[in-house]
C-alpha cells in the first residue's frame, strides 16, 4: 500500500515489517533516529505501550493508544489514525450510519476498542456495549470514557445484539491463524450495520454472515487503506487517495501466502 504510493509520487522510499517484542519496543523506537527511519505504525500489542517512548497528541493521550509515530526534529510523536481510519471507512462503506444511532456493541477492549469508541464518541452514539473476555478491561473503558460506555461480559455478547444499530469487531477472532468468532449474528435487527477490523481473511466469517442476512458491512481492508492516509500525511506532507485500484492492489497481496517479517 504505502510503497505503491511512493512509486505513484515518485518518492524513493520503502515501507517494510519489522518483528520486534514488548521487551524490545521502546530500545526498537530510540534505533529509530539513527537509522534514518521517517516513522512507523505499530500494532497489536504494542499501541498503548508506545505512548511511553514517545510524545502522544491528544487524540493518542485520550484514547489510551498509539499507532503512528513520526520524527519532528529529533522527538518521535504519535498519534491513532485507527480513529479517522474507522470513521472515514464507515462513512464511505454505509453512508449516514450515524444519523441517529441509539445504540452500539463492541467487542474487545484493547488499543483497537478504545479508539473506536472515542471515534463513535466524536459521532455523538448515546449508547455503547463493551464486551470482552476480561470483563475488567471493559469496566477500564467505561472510567476512561464516561458514561455512555456500558461494560458487559463475554457470555453476555449475544443478548446484546439486540437492539443494537451497529456492531464492532476489534478482536483477533476470526483472524487468520486464530480462533473463530462465536457469535449469533441473527440476533441484530435487520436495519444493523456490521463492521470489522480483522482483514485476514478479507472476508471474515462475522462478514460472511452479516452480508448472508443483508445487513450493510465495513471490512477491515477498507479501515487499514484509511487509517494509512494519516500516517502517509504526517511522514511526508502528501495525502494519497483511498481508490478501487488500491483495494485490488491489496486484495492481491493479501490473497499470497503471508511473509515473515524481518527480524
Amino acid at each position: 500500500m504505502h510503497n505503491a504510493a511512493y512509486a505513484a509520487l515518485g518518492m524513493n522510499r520503502t515501507y517494510t515489517a519489522f518483528r520486534v517484542t514488548a521487551a524490545n519496543l521502546a530500545a526498537s523506537l530510540r534505533a529509530i533516529h539513527p537509522l534514518g527511519i521517517i516513522g512507523v505504525n505499530l500494532t497489536v500489542p504494542h499501541k498503548e505501550a508506545a505512548l511511553q517512548s514517545s510524545q502522544p497528541d491528544d487524540r493518542a493521550r485520550a484514547v489510551g493508544a498509539a499507532n503512528t509515530l513520526w520524527l519532528d526534529g529529533a522527538g518521535l510523536r504519535s498519534t491513532n489514525t485507527d480513529v479517522e481510519g474507522f470513521l472515514n471507512n464507515l462513512d464511505a462503506c454505509a453512508p449516514g450510519w450515524d444519523r441517529g444511532p441509539a445504540k452500539a456493541v463492541v467487542l474487545g477492549a484493547g488499543g483497537a476498542a478504545r479508539a473506536v469508541i472515542y471515534a463513535l464518541h466524536e459521532r455523538g452514539v448515546a449508547h455503547i456495549i463493551v464486551v470482552n473476555r476480561t470483563y475488567e478491561r471493559a469496566e477500564a473503558l467505561r472510567e476512561r470514557f464516561g458514561a455512555r460506555v456500558h461494560p458487559a461480559r463475554w457470555d453476555e455478547r449475544n443478548a446484546a445484539l439486540d437492539d443494537a444499530a451497529l456492531l464492532v469487531n476489534t478482536t483477533t477472532l476470526g483472524m487468520y491463524g486464530q480462533p473463530q468468532l462465536a457469535l449469533d449474528v441473527g440476533r441484530l435487527p435487520s436495519h444493523a450495520i456490521v463492521a470489522e477490523l480483522v482483514y485476514v481473511p478479507l472476508v471474515t466469517p462475522l462478514v460472511q454472515a452479516a452480508r448472508a442476512r443483508g445487513h450493510r458491512t465495513a471490512d477491515g481492508l477498507g479501515m487499514l487503506m484509511h487509517q494509512a492516509v494519516g500516517g502517509f500525511a504526517r511522514w511526508f506532507g502528501k495525502k494519497p487517495e483511498v481508490t478501487a485500484q488500491l483495494r485490488a492492489l491489496l486484495e492481491a497481496d493479501l490473497g499470497a501466502p503471508p511473509t515473515k517479517p524481518q527480524e
